[in-house]
């Protein structure tokens, strides 16, 4: 029997998860987490041959769950089921050591596939994701790109763009208002951009934040 582990925090998404995987495999075990921190307790109980991780927790973000995850459990196979598309996190989430990246709007038969694939000790990448890494690989090295920015970085990068405040992302992310500016100023820095409309206009064009 497998024994797979929904890391998600809307009991709606993970009840229709659960069903999806209980009418295809038969022989399974799904349990449950509503939080980053509940899902890494859950996989020191219940010792999971998979996790299904969402990326939007309401404590911590799914990725410092991922990085977690692969300094404790180096050999599970965590496959990414998020409303991002795969613009805007697949590489990083594959780069940070994911099994696979799939968005929720994927067709059911999509996410059992992912899940075989993972289990069976592979990755799977969508011809989405697939495009997007080629993409990325064949950047030179002087492009300028949110690749050059640290994980944090890249959370407060796409907040900004999305016209949220520092004070704002700081009250969110409990960082202080001085921590948060830090991060603008580096971002800027290594972007070579000189202010918040550069990052709005650099995210719309990359498909980063949802246009208005």
């Amino acid at each position: 029997m497998h024994n797979i582990l929904l890391i998600d925090d809307h009991a709606v998404v993970r009840k229709g998860l659960k069903a999806i995987l209980e009418e295809e495999f038969g022989d399974i075990n799904v349990d449950e987490a509503d939080s980053g921190h509940e899902g890494i307790k859950r996989i020191s109980e219940s010792n999971p041959e998979a996790v299904v991780l969402d990326i939007s927790l309401p404590d911590i973000n799914g990725l410092e769950v991922l990085k977690r995850i692969r300094m404790e459990w180096p050999g599970l196979p965590v496959l990414i089921l998020s409303v991002y598309g795969e613009d805007q996190y697949g590489v990083r989430m594959m780069r940070s050591g994911a099994s696979g990246y799939l968005t929720k709007s994927s067709a059911p038969e999509h996410l059992v596939t992912a899940l075989k694939k993972v289990l069976s000790g592979q990755r799977y990448i969508s011809p989405e994701l697939a495009e997007r890494l080629a993409f990325n690989f064949e950047k030179s090295p002087g492009d300028l790109s949110v690749e050059c920015l640290s994980d944090r970085e890249y959370q407060v990068f796409r907040m900004l763009a999305a016209g949220k405040t520092v004070t704002e992302i700081g009250e969110e992310l409990h960082l202080s208002v001085k921590t948060i500016s830090t991060h603008r100023h580096h971002i800027l820095s290594k972007m070579e951009m000189h202010n918040n409309a550069d990052m709005v206009s650099y995210a719309q064009a990359n498909g980063l934040v949802e246009q208005p």
